[in-house]
């Protein structure tokens, strides 16, 4: 496939400048910002980047392969899209633009419980290749209904979230009064009559809803007792017994998302997953919590007993390629694909998928290093 992006917006910085102007505040505010004081949010990044690689230039050295493996499945790039919950209430009809790009370049595409796509359309835009996260409900019937809808969708992969035990402390969400639909204050409204294309889209596909969570929503639910549904139905505590039934139930490769310790690492294995992805939910729970890329130098050793992914911090190619080469078989981003369709639209997801392409191989290219799995061994120590 011949690589195109738009020459105005080469890095993910430029997206995401594009993408505020084209926002209202309480939206962007919500895909933009960490919890507490974003200590965690800037750190993953600054951290990652702290990471070195050295080159081997004077070597055999023909041109780098960018494909990759994790849990049985080929992609073309060892990097995939996050799991993002409200994605149309930042961009409208956001998940099925990235669903569509994901399938088109071959990378997975994660949707989310809390999303505003629905299990049965992600299967349908990527052939029944869309991997699902899924925020473990309280009610057991609801949970094996929901897994059961996973599976006849053809996914291969089932993401538990387990790093939601509460709600982040989100400064900005709290001064936005931020609901779905977005509560219609003065403030707001004015935010919105100044992002005319977000607006006219929002007309165009609808209020936001959480599309996955319809045939169990009672009707004429107003915002404040969809609110309490949510909390009813759903708990981000997981343990050991609630775990055992839906690796009982779910046949195809599971994996944890949300692990920074060596410890859930271990728990990990011992439960049967097939895979972790080490993550901080993008900075946006613990203000305090270690860097992504930090917590992931702890678990490498366990690289042969369980396939180690890694998300929150990235926003590059060479973000990738440290990530790699820091022991991580695979690496998926939220925020970077979400700035891409906020500021391109339609185009976005594609743009995003094809810069990283490009810049992940031209850091494979420039080390002289032919596989993704030889990353490793071109980190500085």
């Amino acid at each position: 496939m011949e690589l195109k992006i738009n020459s105005r917006y080469p890095s993910v910085d430029d997206l995401r400048i594009k993408a505020k102007k084209r926002v209202p505040q309480f939206a962007f505010d919500y895909l933009d910002g960490g919890c507490n004081e974003d200590v965690s949010i800037t750190r993953n990044t600054a951290e990652i980047r702290e990471v070195q690689l050295q080159p081997r230039y004077l070597r055999n050295f023909g041109e780098s392969n960018t494909r990759s493996k994790i849990l049985g499945l080929e992609y073309d790039a060892p990097f995939g899209i996050s799991p993002v919950g409200l994605q149309g209430l930042m961009w409208p009809n956001s998940p099925e633009i990235l669903a569509k790009a994901a399938h088109k370049h071959n990378v997975p595409f994660i949707l989310s419980t809390v999303t505003t796509m629905g299990i049965e359309k992600a299967s349908e835009l990527t052939e029944g290749k869309a991997w699902f996260q899924l925020y473990n409900p309280v009610d057991d019937a609801l949970r094996d209904d929901i897994i059961d809808r996973v599976e006849a969708s053809g996914s291969p992969v089932l993401v538990l979230l387990c790093d939601v035990p509460t709600f982040g402390y989100r400064p900005r969400d709290i001064r936005n009064g931020l609901a779905l639909p977005p509560k219609m204050s003065l403030k707001n409204m004015l935010q919105i009559l100044g992002k005319p294309t977000w607006a006219y889209n929002t007309l165009k596909y609808g209020q936001p809803t959480f599309q996955t969570l319809k045939p169990y929503t009672p009707e004429g639910l107003n915002l404040k007792q969809l609110g309490q549904f949510m909390d009813q139905t759903f708990s981000g505590k997981l343990n050991a017994e609630r775990i055992k039934p839906i690796r009982d139930r779910w046949k195809g490769k599971l994996v944890l998302k949300g692990v920074t310790s060596e410890q859930d690492v271990k728990d990990c294995i011992g439960m049967g997953f097939d895979g972790v992805i080490m993550s901080n939910h993008g900075g946006r729970q613990l203000d305090a919590a270690q860097s992504t890329i930090n917590s992931l130098r702890d678990i490498t050793k366990y690289n042969d007993q369980i396939e180690i992914m890694m998300d929150s911090g990235l926003r590059s190619g060479p973000d990738i390629a440290r990530a790699i080469a820091s022991g991580a078989k695979f690496t998926f981003m939220g925020r970077s694909f979400m700035y891409g369709t906020a500021a391109l639209g339609n185009s976005g997801g594609d743009h995003t998928i094809a810069l990283l392409k490009i810049q992940f191989k031209q850091v494979m290219d420039q080390l002289c290093c032919k596989r993704v799995e030889d990353l490793p061994s071109y980190l500085l120590k």
